[in-house]
């Protein structure tokens, strides 16, 4: 199974994405051999958070084990948390989206920490923002949260973002249980892939695109014609979605993608 764990739907407003609907997002999906696509919505994001997470479950329930909705924490919400604690059992949530950068309020803030003790509680992942030499989402201040929850599954948003924080990142989520490298990034290449591996281990490492903003094409191919071990590929592709989302995540409809597109990748 292809799991994309980061994916976007709509439009930041700040920036142009040709192409931002599910519809869109599904039939490219279905052209590369991506199963299901974790999505949050630029409306929560970028306006207005609560609105945006039910846009987000609308789309996830109309598209059942092809979308799945991460649901934006804000720190600025008083009463955020409670309304998303009534959303998670909601078939087709997967966990909780943090943007620290987005909303200018670093990770280790005291406002989010009733997001993440929420999520710990209901076992589900944070997806963050990830980016080297950040106030606001450094890797090593995510590491920080992970320490300090460690019932908590974190996944660092495009693995630090920048090139000269890639092995540092990786060297934290090689120490630190809970936390987890998220590969999307133009600027994440193959060879940068690979080394995350050797250092963090393929367990550790999970396969997204960052799509509607990118184009899911290249994020893919990245790890298609990789270097990797068949076996440790299959990980980063969708195992360790499958792992850690368990329930959350439907069975796929087609068992044999996987391996067709790998068998195409020569």
């Amino acid at each position: 199974m292809i799991v994309d764990i980061h994916g976007h739907l709509g439009s930041p407003g700040d920036f142009f994405v040709p192409e931002p609907s599910a519809q869109w997002l599904l039939r490219m999906a279905d052209r590369v051999g991506i199963d299901a696509i974790g999505v949050s919505h630029f409306v929560a994001l970028n306006l207005d958070a609560r609105r945006g997470n039910t846009m987000a479950i609308d789309l996830a329930t109309q598209y059942p084990g092809r979308l799945g909705a991460w649901l934006v924490a804000n720190p600025h919400d008083r009463d955020g948390d409670r309304v998303i604690a009534d959303q998670l059992d909601v078939p087709g949530v997967w966990g909780l989206k943090v943007h620290p950068d987005f909303h200018s309020v670093p990770v280790l803030d005291r406002r989010y920490e009733r997001y993440l003790r929420l999520a710990a509680d209901h076992s589900v992942p944070v997806l963050s923002h990830g980016q080297t030499r950040s106030d606001y989402s450094d890797p090593a201040d995510l590491a920080e949260v992970a320490r300090r929850h460690p019932g908590l599954t974190l996944l660092v948003g495009h693995a630090g973002l920048w090139t000269d924080g890639f092995a540092r990142a990786a060297e934290l989520a090689a120490a630190q249980p809970g936390l987890h490298l998220e590969i999307a990034g133009s600027r994440l290449t193959t060879r940068w892939l690979e080394r995350m591996v050797a250092i963090a281990g393929a367990d550790k490492v999970l396969f997204g695109t960052d799509a509607n903003f990118l184009d899911p094409r290249v994020g893919l191919g990245k790890v298609v014609h990789s270097r990797l071990a068949d076996a440790d590929r299959e990980l980063v592709l969708g195992g360790n979605a499958v792992r850690l989302l368990g329930r959350r995540l439907p069975p796929h409809r087609q068992p044999s993608r996987e391996q067709d597109l790998l068998g195409r990748r020569g």
